[in-house]
């Protein structure tokens, strides 16, 4: 995982190194309770492709709400997941490694899970999501630092 996430840090729109920003970190936090909303209302309406589709990003919304309030800004995907894994664990991202597959299946070549399928993920999205409301609104100036220094440490093992 050093050779990515150098290669992420290396990226013209990859992982950069900012001021934590919680003004950025709460928009981000709403726009994710709000796709969750709208995915609920596909869902309701039998769009089970949109679903799929806005799930993920409520997912990323959430997640990419956590890298800017510790200071960090990134427009690749791929890079945020990694940062987040590495950061906060492997667990932290398995639903939302597993929900981006099912994104590009269903965005990109018409797989679409089943209703039941695509229901589980709607609940998994909204324990994710709660999951990392939570952890951010907890989050101390201590806790802000420490992840930024382990950021630091990330860039600086190129």
């Amino acid at each position: 995982m050093q050779n990515k996430i150098k290669w992420c840090f290396g990226l013209k729109d990859g992982l950069k190194l900012i001021e934590p920003n919680e003004e950025i970190a709460i928009s981000y936090l709403r726009e994710a309770k709000t796709s969750l909303k709208r995915a609920e209302k596909n869902f309701e309406d039998g769009d089970l492709l949109w679903t799929t589709v806005v799930i993920y990003y409520a997912e990323y919304y959430s997640l990419y709400s956590f890298l800017q309030r510790i200071g960090i800004k990134c427009e690749n995907h791929f890079c945020s997941i990694l940062a987040i894994a590495l950061l906060l664990g492997k667990d932290k991202t398995e639903t939302i490694n597993k929900h981006k597959s099912k994104r590009v299946d269903a965005q990109y070549y018409m797989k679409i899970g089943k209703k039941e399928e695509v229901k589980k993920m709607l609940q998994e999205a909204k324990r994710f999501v709660i999951g990392f409301d939570n952890f951010i609104s907890n989050l101390t100036n201590n806790d802000i630092k420490f992840y930024g220094k382990q950021l630091k440490k990330l860039n600086n093992n190129k």
